[in-house]
């Protein structure tokens, strides 16, 4: 049967604010590419990424101009050369799986001759903010046993942030996200105070681009890498300077790319984490797939938003059970 294309632009507010080292949002917005040929239909959601230089409308003409190419035939092994890597082809190659799951009446682990998923615990995000407050978000999710702190404002006040989360919740694990907010000058001195709040992973400490020096110091615990890498093609610059990788979808361009990514990323020794950006259920949804026995995921965008889609995955704490069918997969 032909397929059709349509996408739309979608805002989802944010529960207060969310703060990282880049700046604050209080509504995120995202696009949703949807596949169908009558009897089936399929669902992919991408959040455009400002940092990669993604725009909403931008990302909803990328799809929307394959259009006529999707009649002719372009289908999911054709997409992935056709677009780059980024949140466009995300939202495609995700309403594909979804797309030929349905038509052949079975999961998309299935499709992709994986085990079905089971439930995982996923990061809690804690937003940068004064260390006080910080102190108190801690001390209100300190029943979580994964929490992710947001840091990197530049002020030299990240050791007393990391200090005050520590001491309010004591027992849950850490990991830390500098989203490129340290400098060479105060790596050491960070990583330290990492270290003596028993933080167990930092992700991207140093700018992409200007991360070099990573190989060169001391790492007391694993540094991961999230700017600093997208797909396949830039797992070979992160030898010597990175002990993991954050695999999100909207960078590896969807589900497809990003499964072939993690298991180069293990052959290559590198500790697997599956993050997001911050959007609906329906991105996180090809997620927690791919988060199958990685080391670390960071999947909870839709609980740090005032609602959600439809059908959306069922977070019981921490715990994140998959998706339902009438979700995606």
């Amino acid at each position: 049967m032909p397929v059709t294309l349509s996408s739309r632009i979608e805002r989802w507010p944010v529960a207060g604010a969310f703060s990282i080292a880049r700046g604050s949002v209080n509504e995120v917005t995202t696009v949703v590419a949807e596949l169908s040929d009558g009897a089936s239909r399929g669902r992919g959601e991408c959040r455009p990424y400002g940092r990669y230089g993604e725009t909403p409308d931008g990302v909803k003409a990328e799809i929307d101009a394959l259009t006529g190419e999707l009649a002719a035939g372009l289908d999911r092994a054709a997409l992935q050369s056709r677009l780059p890597a980024g949140a466009a082809r995300n939202a495609l190659d995700c309403a594909f799986w979804d797309l030929e799951a349905k038509r052949a009446g079975v999961s998309v682990a299935a499709l992709a001759g994986l085990p079905e998923p089971a439930p995982l615990v996923t990061a809690f995000t804690l937003s940068l903010a004064e260390p006080e407050a910080m102190a108190r978000a801690a001390l209100a999710a300190a029943d979580r046993p994964l929490l992710k702190i947001k840091l990197g404002a530049g002020d030299g006040r990240d050791p007393a942030r990391l200090a005050a989360v520590r001491a309010a919740a004591p027992e849950a694990e850490l990991i830390v996200d500098a989203n490129e907010g340290w400098r060479d000058a105060a790596l050491a001195e960070n990583l330290a105070a990492c270290a003596a709040a028993r933080v167990t992973l930092v992700e991207q400490p140093l700018p992409a681009g200007d991360d070099s020096v990573l190989a060169r110091v001391a790492r007391p615990i694993p540094v991961c890498a999230d700017e600093s890498a997208h797909d396949r093609a830039s797992l070979s610059e992160l030898s010597g300077r990175y002990d993991a990788v954050n695999i999100k979808l909207d960078k590896t361009g969807g589900l497809t790319e990003a499964l072939a990514m993690a298991e180069s990323a293990r052959a290559a020794g590198l500790i697997v984490m599956v993050g997001c950006m911050l959007a609906s259920s329906l991105a996180m949804a090809p997620a927690v797939l791919l988060a199958q026995g990685a080391a670390v995921a960071d999947l909870d965008g839709p609980l740090l938003l005032a609602r959600d889609c439809p059908d959306g995955l069922l977070y019981e704490g921490s715990l994140l059970h998959p998706p339902s069918r009438a979700l995606w997969g």
